[in-house]
Formats: C-alpha cells, sequence, structure tokens
C-alpha cells in the first residue's frame, strides 16, 4: 500500500472507530487494515490506537499523528484538485517558438486571436532560425517546417508551406524573364543559405519530372527578409515562401516565374515535448492552428479563419 493510500486508511479508522467499516469504506479486507496499521506503528516506533472489544481509539501520539495527516491528504488532494482544473482550462503560460519569417509574419497574428479567445493565457513567444531544444528551453510548443526527424517529441501536422520564384520588373526588364528552369545559369540568384538546396534549386514539372539546377549569385543570406528586400531592389531571383512573397506580388512588385513548374513545399507541423499527457493549453492552441494552412492559406488573411 503506498503512502498516500495507508494515509488515508489511517483517518478512516480514527474517523470510524473500527478496523472493519474503515477496512470497507475504502474496499480493502479488514485483514490488510490491520496488517497496515500495525506496519506503521512499527515503522514510526508507537501506539497509535488502544483497543478494546468496544473498538479502537487513538492515542495520543495517534490524535497528533491524525492531525497531521489529515493536513497532509488535504493539501495533496488539493494539488490534485488544481492541477485537474488546470488541465482542463486553456490558462497559465504557454511558451512558443517559431522561425523569425513565419514568426513575424504568419504567427504573430493567430497567436493574438488565440489570446484574444482565452484572456486567462500568457503567451511567451520566441524567434529563432536555428534549431532549439524544446526540453532544454522549456518550450511547451515550436511550429517547424520540413520533414520530422524521428524522435521522442509529440507532433502534429498542420499543412504545407509552398514556395515561389520571384523577380522584380525592373529586373526583368534589365535579363530578361527564364522560359525554362535551365536558363536560370544566366542569372543572378538571390540565394537563401537554409533550404531549396542553397546553390542548387529543384523543380518539378507538371508531367513529375524533377530537376535540379545550379544557381549562382550576388547575395546569399539565411534571413528570408533580407532576400526578399533584394529581389523588391532588382537585384536577382529569389526563391521565396509564399507567405513572404504574396503580399509584393500582390501589389505587382515582385511577379511570379516559371509557373509551369514547383519548387519544394515544406510540411508544417506543431511540435512538442511529448505526445502524451499533452497540457490542455498545447492542445487547445494546436487545434486552433488545425485548420488555418488548407488551401491558399499564404493568401488570405492569417490571423483569421
Amino acid at each position: 500500500m503506498d503512502t498516500l493510500a495507508g494515509l488515508r486508511l489511517f483517518i478512516r479508522v480514527v474517523e470510524t472507530g473500527s478496523f472493519s467499516r474503515a477496512s470497507a469504506d475504502l474496499g480493502l479486507t479488514q485483514p490488510t487494515a490491520t496488517k497496515h496499521v500495525a506496519a506503521l506503528e512499527a515503522r514510526l516506533s508507537a501506539r497509535l490506537f488502544h483497543r478494546s472489544t468496544r473498538g479502537v481509539t487513538p492515542t495520543e501520539v495517534g490524535a497528533a499523528y491524525y492531525d497531521k495527516a489529515k493536513a497532509i491528504v488535504r493539501e495533496l488532494e488539493d494539488a490534485d484538485n488544481l492541477a485537474a482544473l488546470m488541465q482542463s482550462r486553456v490558462q497559465g503560460t504557454l511558451r512558443i517558438s517559431s522561425s523569425v519569417a513565419f514568426g513575424r509574419r504568419v504567427l504573430t497574428p493567430l497567436v493574438l486571436r488565440f489570446m484574444q479567445q482565452h484572456p486567462g493565457l500568457q503567451i511567451d513567444l520566441s524567434f529563432e532560425d536555428r534549431y532549439v531544444n524544446l526540453v532544454e528551453q522549456g518550450i511547451d510548443l515550436a511550429i517547424r517546417m520540413g520533414r520530422l526527424a524521428d524522435s521522442s517529441l509529440g507532433a502534429r501536422y498542420l499543412g504545407v508551406n509552398p514556395w515561389v520564384l520571384v523577380a522584380s520588373a525592373a529586373y526583368l526588364k534589365r535579363r530578361g524573364a527564364p522560359a525554362t528552369p535551365q536558363a536560370l545559369a544566366r542569372h543572378e540568384a538571390l540565394i537563401y543559405s537554409s533550404v531549396q538546396g542553397d546553390e542548387r534549386w529543384h523543380f518539378a514539372g507538371a508531367d513529375g519530372a524533377s530537376l535540379m539546377v545550379p544557381v549562382q549569385g550576388p547575395l546569399r543570406s539565411n534571413n528570408l527578409s533580407a532576400l526578399l528586400a533584394a529581389a523588391r531592389a532588382g537585384l536577382g531571383l529569389a526563391a521565396l515562401p509564399w507567405y513572404v512573397a504574396h503580399d509584393s506580388v500582390r501589389d505587382g512588385v515582385l511577379q511570379p516565374l516559371l509557373t509551369a513548374w514547383t519548387l519544394p513545399s515544406q510540411e508544417i507541423h506543431a511540435v512538442y515535448t511529448s505526445p502524451r499527457l499533452v497540457p490542455t493549453k498545447v492542445l487547445g492552441f494546436i487545434d486552433f492552428l488545425q485548420h488555418r494552412f488548407d488551401g491558399d492559406w499564404w493568401a488570405g488573411d492569417k490571423a483569421g479563419g
């Protein structure tokens, strides 16, 4: 019998004045109850009950032990109730991590909308392009792009992050628009150093054919905002996520290129520290995100839906 169950048994014997009634109340046999109390007295080297044909009553030590035991059990029950209450509500502090560009352009408006729906929730929002260890950093949930490595983390698929090749009208006027992926070898490329193969851009045709094209150019960066600014300034062609390029394409500053071909998309996942006993605040935010990345999500109100 564990310590908490033993304390409950001891308390019930004191309150009923009977081993048989206490054991029946707790679904135990009387010999089990008697044996446990005897073991407790042996451990404490103290007699806890006066035993007689009329029942049992606590000794002076037993009465003092009863007061302490009841206070301990009450505190533990209060703690259990508090944990259950917190687990049933979206509240407390939710620590979220994301890459810089996605976090600033997409995740922030979603987080603000979620906070409006749950005013008792506090958010700790951090943006980093490097890999973050959720357990070591105390992160509850991270939004990650690409295929996930096998791990002990919990994860839920949210959607896909499509990419597009773009350039400004000024650049196209000066250098012309590429008609095929192979023509990119003669163009200035703005290279994102984190994905899309760095200096090797991969394309898929409508017929399923794949093609890898080596590129080179004046700027290489791990920051998507820097590449977007360079593309808008006419310095070259850029492969960008649609959520980064969309506003500039909509406003006519950038133009999509090679639209008969597609760049590789990335899977979007919500990743959390364990697939078991997931806190309600984490599940609540994941459920909130679940359908935000359906269809052409990057073209609509990223904080709506």
